[in-house]
């Protein structure tokens, strides 16, 4: 039934709890999981010049520590969930909008499944999904399992 889990992720507790779920039924159906992180270039254009922008957009992440470190936690923390489980994992870092990088990612690795949190780490949130969980939602053809985190308590 599925055979690729996109598991996009920011690192955030909300993100943890949609792998648990993308691990297990990768597990139940022998799939791969895609761990995704988004680094969200409008976000980050705040706090960065112009040039940092540019070179994150073409994915020279080695300069900047603190973005790299922060990708790596986030879908090293998925791949190791999933060796855990024996299930077979691939990660993927990319720049952009993270609603427009998921979509792309759906269509690049070719994936049925996409599991994620509700909410990430911004502090902005909509009342019943986040922004990002809400656009894959309304814009994606395959089935999106949103998690939400605090279910899990």
């Amino acid at each position: 039934m599925y055979d690729d889990i996109l598991v996009p992720t920011d690192g955030s507790d909300t993100a943890e709890a949609a792998v648990d779920r993308a691990v297990d039924l990768a597990a139940k159906y022998d799939a791969t999981v895609h761990a995704l992180y988004v680094i969200d270039v409008d976000a980050v254009n705040y706090s960065l010049g112009t040039e940092q922008v540019d070179r994150i957009r073409q994915g020279h992440l080695d300069d900047m520590p603190e973005v790299k470190q922060a990708a790596d936690d986030a879908t090293g923390y998925v791949a190791d969930t999933a060796a855990a489980a024996g299930v077979p994992a691939e990660e993927h870092v990319r720049a952009g909008q993270p609603a427009l990088a998921i979509r792309d990612a759906i269509e690049e690795i070719g994936a049925d499944l996409v599991v994620m949190g509700s909410h990430g780490r911004s502090g902005i949130s909509r009342a019943l999904l986040g922004s990002v969980a809400e656009k894959v939602l309304r814009k994606t053809k395959i089935p999106v399992l949103v998690v939400d985190a605090r279910g899990e308590e």
